[in-house]
């Protein structure tokens, strides 16, 4: 009986996992699917190059802003709780984009989609960190793993087979609408299998909201990342170099911000979270990773596009090879990193680097319109080396973080995560329009932005590097003498 029961708890586990795997996608997809739909939102409300950078960029900003609370939210109020709530305002954000009369709405429901979304995202890693343990738990981070990279890479593909079928004139609005069946289907089943929180952090009994939600350390920090995410996002649209002084000004607010955090009973942030190696290192390997790999989908979908005229459908699909991979090496990446650690994911940022560069060597020796033919290999071949890469960083990096402080340490990691995709692209993206704008070809154009995505991908396996030294320094300390 005992067998049986502990079984059924196992598929009950597993079952609440595919909801949160499917949420997470569903999310996750909004934030790349976009891309392709924007020539079409264009034309269908005659939308400026303002209100479509804002619509970008606008649902990863809200989508960061409100990672960090929220994973507060979900270690006080339970993650059952902030997941179902978030989920239900993802849904009715994505109806308000697709019913958008006017570019402004759009805009406005984009930045609803993105609060949203930024709330489910510390809960999925939370409710993973809280319903499996050990080498389970480091599967279920694998199958994570495959869920962001699928969601990155397929999103692109999605949005040009919907809008293929629908049209440019509304083909948008179903990249939006498509949310609706998803997250009603997902809302049914999570009311049924997602767990009720059993651990959440706990507070002197008849303390008043004011000492369990940090107020002045929610304003501090939405400053001070709006101050630093804000000239990122908007590289583009604000010729002045003036803009730069905003990120001296969030680094200032983030200063104030950690000095204020040591003296509360209750943090916003545990700071103490980045004395621990692997999550420190964890964060900043994320972040770095970031800034270079989604990058490349930005200029790469932009090169085929606009440089060789491939239709929104074709651009999405040449980037499907990079999909395949991660899919196939991230589950596997879960497994193999609770016996290899660390060493999973520098294998798989040596590919993807290698990937990386292989891409940019293909645009070179390739040119014209058998471009995608010629990029399908070095794009799998980095595709297998992302899933070796997210899914087992995300498990070593929150593998030391007690279960009470999953959802706030989640919520930090992918905040690090969102900050490095705006620099990624502000960077990237001035060295790629730069090129252009000096009458340099797009083929070029993206060689060299390519070679900055590469630049970051590098920064991230020195951050994995220097985990393994420190973990190989600190066990002769931890070792007993003989």
């Amino acid at each position: 009986m005992g067998a049986g029961h502990e079984r059924a708890e196992e598929r009950r586990r597993l079952r609440a996992l595919a909801v949160c795997l499917l949420v997470g996608f569903m999310s996750l997809l909004d934030v790349s699917i976009v891309n392709v739909a924007l020539p079409s939102i264009e034309h269908g409300l005659g939308a400026s190059e303002a209100d479509l950078a804002w619509v970008v960029s606008g649902y990863a900003l809200t989508f960061g802003l409100i990672l960090v609370p929220a994973g507060v939210l979900g270690d006080l109020w339970g993650r059952r709780t902030a997941f179902l709530t978030g989920l239900l305002l993802f849904t009715l954000a994505s109806a308000a984009c697709g019913l958008a009369p006017t570019a402004t709405a759009l805009v406005i429901a984009r930045l609803a989609q993105g609060a949203a979304s930024g709330l489910l995202g510390p809960q999925i890693s939370g409710l993973i960190q809280e319903m499996f343990a050990g080498p389970a738990r480091a599967r279920a981070f694998g199958w994570f793993g495959t869920t962001v990279g699928l969601a990155t890479a397929a999103g692109p593909l999605a949005g040009g087979l919907l809008i293929n079928a629908a049209g440019s004139e509304s083909g948008w609005r179903w990249v939006f609408f498509v949310n609706l069946p998803i997250g009603l289907v997902a809302f049914a089943l999570a009311l049924r299998l997602i767990p009720r929180s059993g651990r959440r952090l706990v507070v002197e009994p008849g303390a008043g909201i004011t000492a369990r939600i940090d107020f002045v350390g929610v304003l501090l920090l939405g400053a001070g990342l709006l101050a630093v995410l804000l000239p990122l996002v908007q590289e583009q649209q604000w010729k002045s170099p003036a803009k730069w002084w905003l990120v001296v000004l969030g680094v200032l607010l983030l200063a104030v911000f950690a000095r204020w955090e040591r003296g509360r009973t209750l943090p916003l942030v545990d700071l103490s979270l980045l004395a621990t190696r692997s999550y420190r290192y964890g964060v900043s390997l994320g972040m770095f990773y970031f800034a270079g790999f989604t990058t490349i989908f930005f200029i790469f979908t932009l090169f085929l596009q606009r440089g060789l005229g491939y239709s929104a459908l074709e651009a999405g699909a040449a980037i499907t090879p990079f999909a395949v991979g991660s899919a196939v090496s991230a589950a596997l990446g879960g497994r193999l990193v609770s016996e290899h650690g660390r060493v999973v994911t520098i294998v798989g940022l040596v590919t993807v680097i290698a990937g990386t560069g292989l891409t940019t060597l293909a645009v070179h020796l390739v040119p014209g319109q058998h471009t995608a033919y010629a990029t399908a290999a070095p794009l799998l071949l980095a595709g297998i080396g992302s899933g070796l890469t997210i899914a087992p960083n995300l498990s070593l990096t929150l593998s030391e973080v007690p279960v009470q402080r999953a959802g706030t340490a989640g919520g930090v990691l992918q905040t690090a995560q969102r900050l490095g995709t705006a620099t990624g692209v502000a960077c990237v993206g001035a060295v790629f329009f730069a090129h252009l704008a000096g009458g340099g070809s797009w083929a070029n154009a993206f060689q060299l932005g390519t070679l900055v995505a590469i630049g970051f991908e590098l920064c991230s396996l020195v951050c994995a590097l220097a985990d393994v030294r420190g973990r190989d320094r600190a066990e002769p300390a931890t070792r007993p003498e003989r």
